[in-house]
């Protein structure tokens, strides 16, 4: 009878703990979107975030993060648009490409990825003010592996302005870039950077198939840059090599220390209407630029703003001359090159209507460097996304830049306007 009852007892035992799981596991579930990897990693085998979840709770919106192992956080909130920003050591995300598209309750979306060197980040895009009313940390438990758990609650503008809280900025490193060997004086290579729009936490817009802006362009770049490299006639840079994220004015201080001739920032473009399609380029337009350049002038090492002009002790309208002459003829050469472009890869993919376009891109900003910004494609179109997604297609169109810049540079050599030997 004892037996009996021991046996019994232990199936209670297993029955109870199977309703505890799957009660924990309903109420985890409970109106949310799940986001996890087809294979999540297993516990204790690296810092890793393995899913993401949304719960939609009415008066309160429920974000869960699972990872691997347990790691600290910090939280803050960022206005215009409204932000929460969760910031963790650096982590690898295994999560699907979709992961972070749909929302729920007070979250429209997502983003995530390497913010620098050492630390990850993941910004939540809100549709309403929202204060992180709970905010903590559980460990493994129920099939689950260690969690952060944030619900955020519906605020007012005022108060949810006045109760952020702001981090202390933080000091972006650089990219890791190979260092520049110094070159004899009779060398007459020209200097091509390429900058691959957005990456880590940035990951730009996205297409139909859940592919990234960030991850295309960066596949692109790399290509263009092995094309122009394998020529022998350019040094060639990349702006970032790897999923990382660089600010705006940190690119174009990457073509400035290289001593650029050339600057090529690579992105996708995305709008609603499903059949606009095509390549495009972009030049830094006249009516937002040369005060973008004159405050660059002022905060930066003067001398360094025009190669070769010493402008301290230069009186303030002086300098603003010298910018402007030097911005102008950047400017030149920039539609320059823009044209080219459109002459060369209107051979190799269809372009979009009025394909040279002007815009205030930051990007595009450093008054000595003739810059353009190309638009590959829309991944708002299955034609283009398919393009983009294919490597004999970043080959074939690769190629048709790469004479755009032999020509470019060819027509510069025919202005007079190098002093070195043609290649």
């Amino acid at each position: 009878m004892m037996e009996v009852s021991a046996r019994a007892a232990a199936s209670w035992g297993k029955v109870i703990l199977f309703l505890s799981a799957a009660f924990f596991a309903l109420a985890a579930g409970q109106a949310a979107v799940r986001a996890e990897a087809p294979v999540p990693a297993a516990l204790g085998t690296s810092p890793a975030v393995n899913s993401v979840r949304l719960g939609d709770h009415g008066k309160s919106t429920r974000f869960v993060i699972e990872l691997a192992q347990p790691v600290k956080h910090k939280t803050f909130t960022l206005a215009d648009p409204y932000r929460v920003v969760i910031d963790l050591p650096e982590v690898e995300f295994n999560l699907p490409q979709s992961a972070g598209q749909d929302g729920r309750g007070f979250i429209k979306g997502y983003r995530y990825g390497l913010f620098q060197a050492g630390q990850s980040r993941i910004v939540i895009d809100t549709t309403v003010p929202v204060a992180i009313s709970k905010d903590f940390a559980l460990d493994p438990q129920s099939g689950f592996g260690y969690r952060i758990v944030l619900d955020l609650t519906e605020t007012t503008r005022s108060a949810f302005l006045q109760g952020r809280e702001w981090p202390a900025q933080p000091t972006v490193k650089p990219p890791v870039q190979t260092p520049v060997p110094v070159q004899p004086a009779h060398d007459t290579k020209r200097v091509v950077v390429i900058d691959p729009g957005h990456g880590g936490v940035d990951p730009g817009t996205h297409g139909s198939t859940g592919v990234q802006e960030k991850d295309v362009v960066l596949a692109f770049a790399k290509e263009l840059h092995r094309q122009l490299a394998a020529t022998g006639r350019y040094h060639v840079r990349l702006t970032r090599d790897t999923d990382r994220f660089i600010p705006l004015r940190q690119r174009v201080a990457i073509a400035r220390q290289h001593k650029a001739d050339l600057f090529i920032s690579i992105h996708a473009d995305a709008v609603g209407k499903g059949n606009v399609r095509g390549m495009s380029v972009y030049t830094l337009s006249e009516t937002s630029s040369d005060k973008e350049a004159a405050e660059l002038a002022r905060k930066e090492n003067l001398s360094d703003v025009i190669a070769g002009v010493d402008l301290y002790g230069e009186p303030g309208e002086v300098t603003d001359i010298l910018i402007d002459l030097a911005q102008r003829e950047t400017k030149n050469f920039s539609a320059n090159f823009a044209r080219k472009v459109v002459d060369y890869a209107g051979k190799s993919t269809k372009l979009l209507q009025r394909t040279h376009r002007f815009a205030g891109f930051r990007v595009l900003k450093a008054p000595d460097v003739p810059s353009v910004l190309v638009e590959l494609g829309f991944l708002t179109n299955r034609s283009d996304e398919k393009n983009l997604m294919s490597a004999a297609w970043r080959t074939k169109v690769a190629g048709s830049l790469v004479r755009a810049v032999d020509s470019y540079f060819g027509d510069r050599y025919a202005e007079g306007v190098y002093a070195g030997p043609a290649q």
